[in-house]
Formats: C-alpha cells, structure tokens, sequence
C-alpha cells in the first residue's frame, strides 16, 4: 500500500516509495529504495523535503507502537555476495567463460536468423557465471571483455557492454537482480541487428542515408524481437530502447531528453559508447580507453550524466584493466588491477622495455608503492604484443 507521510516520520525499515522530488535533485540511485541504516535516513532528513510515499508491502509501516502479540516488520536480509578471490584463480574460470559468452551470443543471433526465439534457459546461467565472476574479482573477465576479434565484433561487443554494466551497477550500489537484467539488456542490446546485412554493419566506408537509418532500427527491431521473448523485464527493455538516446535529445530513436530517459538507458548508453570507440572494428581503429574517458567527460556537459560517467570511470578505472601501459622509466606492462582509492596508481605486470626494446623478466608491480608512474596508454599493435599471453591465466 502507498502511503503519503511526512518525512520526520521515516523510520529505519520503511521502504520508500518516492521520494517526492527530481532525480538530479538527489545523490540516490533512484526514488523508490529501502532505508537500512541511520546515514540513509540521514541523508534523505538532508534533502529538505516535507512529504514522501513508503510502500507499506515492502517494508514498515507509521506505527505507534505495535502490541507484543502484533507481528513486527520483517526487514529484508542483504544479497549475500560471492567472496572475493584472488585474481589468478579467477583468470583461468574467466577464460573459459568469456568464450562461452561469445559462443552464446552467436548462437542466439544464428537461432533468431533461422526464425527461432531466444533461449532463456541457455542465456541465463551464462549471465549468472558472468555475475559470480565479476563479483569474486571483475579484473579478469573485463580485460577480456575489451579484447575483440574483428570478425567476431558484434558478438563480442554484447559480451563486453555485458560485462561492464555488471561492473557499473556494482558501482553503483544496485540490487543484484537489476544487475543481472543490466547484464542480460547488456548482451541483447544490440540483437536487432540479426535483421540488417553484414555488408551493411561492417562497411568501410561513408554509411548512405539510407543505410544509416537501416542501421538505426536495429533498437526498434530488437524491441519487436523482445516481445516475443518470454522473461524479460523492463529494465532489459529499457536498455534495448534506450542506449542511443541522449539527454540532449539528439539520440535516436526516439529522441528521448533528459529525465525521459531510464537510469539504465543512460547507464548503458555510456557502456555502448565506451566499449564501441576502444574497440577495433572493420571500418575503424580503437580508441585508447584513457582518451575515450576523457570525451565521455566532455560529452557529458550536453549528452550524458556527469555523475554517471564519473561513477563509470571509477568502475572502470582511469587506466583502465587490460591496458598496455608506458611507466615513466621506460618499462611497459599491462595493468592487471585496480587500486580503487588511487585511480592512478594500478598494479601492473612489467614485461618489455621500450627504451631498449626488448623483453624484461616479469615483474608485478604495485605502483601505489613505488616512484614510478604511468606515462601513456600504449597500442598492442603498434609493438606487436600479443595481449592474451600477458593477461593472468
């Protein structure tokens, strides 16, 4: 049941139904959340607003005080989540999934060619292997996720928007089963595009008008195709409609702005954008991740959100894991993790040595206790490094 209160009345317990006021007024991922602690009452005292809606069916009620013999509020137990594990025993289960993932997608992309629905049953354990392996260490399976193969690009790009909303809505503090419809809207984002040509999707050069709409409705074609496939939610739905829209509106398909679009539209309008420009495809070359972050900022001032992107870069990670990196003395390595409080200091496996341009003895480095510091994001091709043989396994 809905019920308007006055905000002096939350209490610890109650599960908010609306907090009465615009998303961007509020540091909070949504409206609607369980208040489960004395700082997240605090902070929604802080916001100054006089009246809010609590959902009585999912969490306390305004009660006096309820009779011994009365039934107290059941406050719902936290996720339990996978215990983090070291990275070298994550790499090996990571490798095998991440190929797992990518055999999926074109499965499903050659059964839906042939007339056939998707599989849910075949999608979504491999969605929830993806979830337990990120969520014991996210620094093997996202490296992977970057490296793609370009003929296998469409396939691969669903794996990596995939695995990186699943890292993006932990930043983010999101409940594990809308991480895991993030997950699934990530790897079916762009399922539509089984109805447009390969020539047409890897062409070379300058898109006509023509084919550049063609290229366009494959959001609406993967829509229709949706409707037809039983379990999904509106969260997969969202992200399906929604990752090229822009809060300016000068996205497509609909031209949605601002607060018409989802959280989970503009969450994986971000991941599309980002994992698309790193990425090397047919008719062009990757960007280096640090760059592409930096116009993600940029753009951020018109097309995107300027929390969001920041919240993505700390999932990500300023260098971010799978990075061939250039330190300051000269040594180059492959960033392997993630120092979540310095951005800028990761860990890296030193391996080559570009001054004097040969290999080095392996050597990991943790460069939050040491001198030397990154000096540039550097290109595998450009040294003939084969990424896959110094990423952990």
């Amino acid at each position: 049941m809905i019920k308007q209160i006055r905000t002096d009345q939350l209490k610890v317990g109650m599960y908010i139904h609306d907090l009465n006021c615009g998303w961007l007024d509020h540091s909070f991922i949504s409206n609607a959340f369980y208040v489960r602690d004395q700082a997240t009452l605090d902070k929604v005292m802080e916001l100054g607003v006089r009246d809010l809606y609590i959902d009585t069916l999912k969490g306390a009620d305004v009660f006096v005080a309820p009779a011994p013999s009365e039934p107290q509020p059941q406050v719902p137990k936290p996720v339990e989540k996978p215990v983090p594990v070291d990275l070298k025993n994550e790499a090996v289960r990571a490798r095998r999934l991440h190929t797992e993932a990518n055999k999926l997608v074109r499965v499903v992309m050659d059964d839906l060619r042939l007339g056939q629905e998707i599989r849910m049953d075949r999608v979504e354990p491999v969605i929830d292997s993806m979830m337990e392996s990120v969520f014991r260490n996210q620094n093997a399976l996202l490296p992977l996720a970057r490296l793609k193969n370009l003929d296998d690009y469409t396939f691969e790009h669903s794996v990596g928007a995939s695995a990186l909303l699943i890292v993006f809505g932990r930043v983010m503090k999101l409940p594990k089963e809308t991480i895991k419809d993030l997950a699934l809207g990530g790897l079916l984002h762009d399922i539509g595009k089984v109805q447009i040509p390969d020539a047409i999707l890897n062409k070379p050069g300058k898109l006509s008008e023509q084919e550049f709409r063609l290229i366009q409705s494959h959001v609406d074609k993967g829509l229709r195709i949706l409707k037809g496939t039983s379990g999904i939610s509106e969260v997969v739905r969202q992200v399906v409609a929604e990752h090229h829209e822009r809060l300016d509106g000068s996205g497509y398909p609909n031209k949605l702005a601002g607060q018409q679009i989802s959280l989970y539209g503009q969450m994986a309008a971000i991941v599309d954008v980002y994992d698309a420009m790193t990425s090397e495809k047919v008719y062009s070359q990757g960007v280096p991740a640090t760059k592409v972050l930096k116009m993600l900022l940029e753009w951020s001032k018109e097309q995107f959100d300027p929390q969001l992107v920041q919240a993505f870069i700390r999932a990500v990670g300023i260098y971010p894991t799978g990075s061939l990196v250039r330190l300051e003395s000269n040594r180059m390595g492959v960033v392997i993790e993630q120092n979540e409080s310095k951005l800028l200091e990761p860990v890296v496996r030193i391996f080559y040595h570009a001054g004097k341009q040969h290999y080095v003895p392996p050597e990991i480095v943790d460069l939050a206790k040491m001198q030397d510091r990154v000096a540039s994001i550097e290109s595998y091709e450009k040294w003939k490094i084969d990424p896959y043989q110094w990423l952990p396994a």
